[in-house]
């Protein structure tokens, strides 16, 4: 059996939603729009518990889905291409996707606008100095603007764990004492 299967299913199914979204978006010339209603709709995933449950569980209906999304688009003041394609996914069943087809969204957007997102996490929150300081070293580094999407993880104890493209750097306390405890193993 082969377990990566439904995994590029997934990413096959978000990736064709996403360039959809995406050429739309570029013909209207509306790709800023497009980030702030990506941001906006990843922000909400992230913080509300509930519509993660919306999006995952079978216990919805079709058409309770898509209510439910087209109510939350609404409210969130969505575009109408973002917000149609919500409701189209949600009569398909496809909702359990959004997650990867925000991820697909925000690289085509920086592709496009020749940025390169960064995936920074740190012990605790950084402040807007620190977040530019760290874009401005990361630009030097890649040679294009790069856009930040921070997360906190008070279990890395101090430092950053940052991940650019298929680049990771993790100058975390907590990786520095897992070496040390691996190097101590192997000493005794």
């Amino acid at each position: 059996m082969d377990v990566s299967e439904p995994a590029s299913i997934s990413t096959g199914i978000s990736g064709r939603y996403a360039s959809a979204i995406f050429s739309l978006a570029q013909d209207e010339n509306a790709l800023d729009q497009l980030q702030t209603d990506v941001d906006a709709l990843d922000s909400a995933l992230k913080d509300s518990e509930d519509f993660r449950s919306l999006i995952a569980s079978p216990v919805y209906s079709r058409e309770q889905q898509q209510a439910a999304i087209g109510a939350i688009a609404d409210k969130m003041g969505l575009g109408n291409n973002l917000a149609n394609t919500l409701r189209l996914m949600a009569s398909k069943r496809r909702l359990f996707v959004l997650p990867s087809m925000i991820a697909a969204l925000r690289d085509m957007i920086a592709e496009a606008k020749g940025e390169v997102t960064a995936d920074v996490t740190s012990a605790k929150a950084l402040t807007e100095k620190q977040k530019s300081d760290l874009a401005a070293t990361l630009k030097a580094s890649v040679g294009k603007d790069v856009k930040l999407n921070t997360a906190v993880d008070e279990k890395l104890i101090g430092g950053l764990i940052v991940k650019v493209g298929s680049k990771m750097i993790d100058t975390s306390i907590r990786a520095k004492l897992n070496a040390l405890q691996n190097t101590m193993k192997e000493v005794g």
